[in-house]
């Protein structure tokens, strides 16, 4: 089969790999590995797009398929391949089809070649199982951490059943060669470490008793020809096992002053020691006699996480990750002092280090809080290439290894975070065809919607402490960044002062900012009150004078402060009747009057008159769990809020006489946390976008949901619909803009 051009020129449309029904309605497993086995750029293009979100379409129906590859194919910057697909009919074209126009790509990266879906993985390890490369990996699923699973890495296939044997959760696991056998070492949370035998699959010898209290980490060495475990605890203390006998070796290793989370092992100066990561020190012990070889290691700001050793030019060096500090540090063993500066890129901690060797040079890999994986060269402490891009949590685990001759690094989030994916790169560069659109770098948490000399923008706010404005059509961005905040950009609106379209933003940082939305320049000072902390939510108008909604709801205070945008005075307030913290706020009109709408912690929405500042009637309560979200609008002449709660479902409530209508809006499996309302071919619609990732489009009269969920490869923050009837979607750090065809 050819390459369908030279690898720079548009699709070309004799090329099979390009066929958008084959991309949606063949065989999985055979379209990726025959996209896999074309060259040429262009294909690798398509294959990377085939990849990126396969772990969600996998073993979706097509109608999710559609959907998550055009979306991939807009990340991916080819948006004339994103329409064809959304353009392939499916089950007859029953189904109501949201089309993509464009969407954002900061976080796409053509090294990724698979992830599975489902897992939490607090620790991974990789070995040669019968000549091929295997991940293994103790895994969360339902709330039960007692099982050990085994991937191939060339494949994301499980090989054979889980194994199990532990009382509770596991926590950690390495792995090394016991008389000639691949062998995985785990410790969990009963106290015991266990041996387990890969080829055999069944665990060798009775569990290694000794800890009181968790096993955290493990790491394995060969002493004399012996295979040898080190396990670090919650008693303070690490351990040496011989894992031929199943004895203790010595005694424990205690003059740790908190939990061992972290531990290595090398030879040094021809000894086997191990590095031990307890609180903020490092310590380093010879084996055969279990004393400490130097004085404690010490440099990180407070704790460190993680700790991996290496040889670097006959140097044996440790590797230390930290928690406050976020940086990495190199210390030479066999002297006990710091090599070079601390390694900096991270914007926040270092969870989790390993070494390997890449192109004849030593690396040391790294994952951090924000959500990448980065590599080091030792020999110069600089960063290789871009880092690893793609998960939306914490990347709390690491292993290296080869497969078909390629270095690959696994990667799995933070244990206690949302994404819930074990994720498999290409340490050698991969390029795609066109540069993707830019999106934030960092999550995006709010959205909003204005018209700017005739055209439909978004005003899209971040935890990146930036807001930017999107043009709806082209995706292209508009004036300039708005980028005065110094913390995370939670809440905007957006409106017109003075004939000008603004955007409001609020932001931790404790100021409420306007901003020109056609050329980005702030407008005015910052609002702001004495004691701070005030959040822009909503925009409306009171009495004529557009007015910013802005609360200090994560203060008991539960204050709402009123803002006229033309002045910047404070125009009023409301303040009482709440028993705990204002998590959402909405302004809308009931009865000719512009009223507040706001949502709590303690389970009700109430409903003030802007202007007086006094409730009024009685909260709407029956919520199960705490408000998140609020929207307001008219459907069939009476005004209507929609709220979106903890407890999965979204809510539509009749303003004026404080009653729900109809049943709770039901189908995500986690919280609410975003909500529109808006209209879709003529009919007045309900959005709602939720933590699992998917937003659902329900008829606002009858309550039925329109379609099949859109399914997105991040958790969804924020939604929009503008009133061209376009669909903006806040997933992870990207914005996508979709279409109803």
């Amino acid at each position: 089969m050819r390459d369908g051009g030279s690898g720079t020129g548009p699709v070309g449309e004799g090329a099979w790999w390009t066929d958008p029904a084959l991309l949606v309605h063949g065989d999985f497993e055979r379209v990726r590995a025959l996209l896999e086995a074309v060259p040429g750029v262009r294909a690798r293009s398509v294959a990377a797009v085939y990849r990126a979100s396969a772990h969600l379409h996998r073993g979706a129906t097509p109608v999710v398929r559609r959907h998550v590859l055009a979306l991939d194919a807009a990340r991916y910057g080819d948006r004339e391949l994103a329409a064809r697909i959304s353009a392939v009919p499916v089950d007859g074209g029953n189904h109501a089809r949201w089309a993509v126009e464009w969407a954002t790509a900061g976080r796409v990266d053509c090294r990724f070649r698979y992830a599975l879906s489902g897992w939490t993985v607090p620790s991974v390890a990789t070995a040669v199982v019968d000549g091929r490369t295997v991940a293994v990996a103790p895994t969360w699923r339902g709330g039960d951490g007692r099982a050990l699973r085994v991937w191939d890495v060339a494949t994301g296939e499980l090989v054979g059943e889980p194994l199990t044997g532990h009382d509770a959760t596991v926590r950690t696991v390495a792995t090394g060669i016991l008389n000639g056998r691949p062998v995985a070492v785990t410790g969990g949370e009963d106290g015991t470490a266990r041996v387990w035998d890969l080829t055999g699959r069944q665990q060798i010898g009775e569990p290694l008793t000794g800890h009181d209290g968790w096993v955290l980490d493990v790491s394995t060495v060969v002493v004399e020809g012996r295979l040898v475990a080190v396990t670090g605890g919650s008693d303070g203390t690490a351990r040496v096992w011989d894992l031929g006998t199943g004895r203790q070796i010595g005694e424990p290793l205690a003059r740790h002053d908190f939990w061992v989370q972290s531990v290595a092992t090398v030879v040094v100066d021809g000894r086997p020691v191990a590095v031990t990561g307890s609180g903020a020190t490092v310590r380093v012990w010879d084996l055969d006699t279990g004393k400490q070889r130097c004085a404690p290691l010490t440099g990180h700001a407070e704790q460190l996480l993680a700790v991996a050793t290496a040889v670097v030019d006959g140097r044996p060096l440790a590797v230390t990750g930290g928690d406050y500090d976020a940086t990495m540090r190199v210390w030479d063993l066999g002297t006990g002092k710091p090599v070079g500066d601390p390694l900096t890129g991270h914007s926040h901690r270092v969870s989790a280090v390993v070494t390997t060797v890449w192109g004849g040079r030593p690396v040391a890999v790294t994952g951090g809080g924000d959500n990448t994986a980065r590599v080091w060269d030792l020999s110069t402490g600089e960063q290789v290439g871009d880092p690893l891009t793609g998960h939306t949590d914490q990347v709390g685990c690491l292993a290296v290894a080869e497969v078909d001759g390629a270095p690959v690094v696994v990667t799995a989030a933070e244990a206690a975070g949302i994404d819930h994916t074990v994720r498999v790169w290409d340490l050698t560069e991969r390029r795609h065809i066109v540069e993707p659109p830019a999106g934030h770098g960092d999550s995006v948490v709010a959205v909003a919607t204005a018209d700017v000399g005739g055209r439909s923008v978004a005003v899209t706010g971040s935890a990146d402490g930036t807001a930017r404005v999107w043009d709806l059509a082209t995706g292209e961005t508009v004036g300039a960044l708005l980028a005065a905040h110094t913390r995370e950009v939670l809440h905007v609106a957006a409106g017109t002062v003075d004939g000008r379209p603004v955007a409001v933003t609020g932001s931790y940082d404790h100021a409420v900012r306007v901003w020109d939305v056609a050329t980005g320049a702030p407008v005015g000072e910052p609002l702001g009150n004495p004691d701070g902390l005030m959040l822009a939510r909503a925009m409306g108008t009171v009495d004529g004078r557009l007015v910013a909604v802005a609360s200090d709801g994560y203060r008991r205070t539960k204050r709402i402060q009123i803002w006229d945008l033309a002045t910047g005075e404070s125009v009023g307030r409301f303040s009482r009747g709440y028993a705990d913290k204002v998590t959402a706020v909405a302004v809308g009109m009931l009865d000719g009057r512009p009223v507040g709408v706001t949502g709590s912690d303690d389970r009700t929405v109430r409903v003030w008159d802007a202007t007086t500042g006094r409730q009024i009637g009685e909260p709407l309560t029956g919520i199960t769990c705490p408000v998140r979200a609020l929207a307001t609008g008219v459907v069939e002449g009476r005004t209507i809020v929609v709220v979106g709660s903890d407890d999965r479902t979204a809510r539509m409530a009749d303003l004026g006489t404080g009653r729900q209508i109809g049943e709770p809006l039901r189908g995500h499996t986690d919280g609410v946390c975003t909500v529109a309302l808006g209209t879709v071919d003529g009919r007045p619609v309900t959005v709602t976008g939720s933590w699992d990732a998917t937003v659902r489009v329900w008829d606002a009269v009858t309550g039925e949901q329109i379609g099949e969920e859109l399914v997105f490869p991040a958790m969804v923050n924020a939604v929009v619909m503008a009133p061209d009837g376009r669909l903006a979607v806040g997933f992870g750090t990207e914005l996508a803009v979709l279409t109803f065809r």
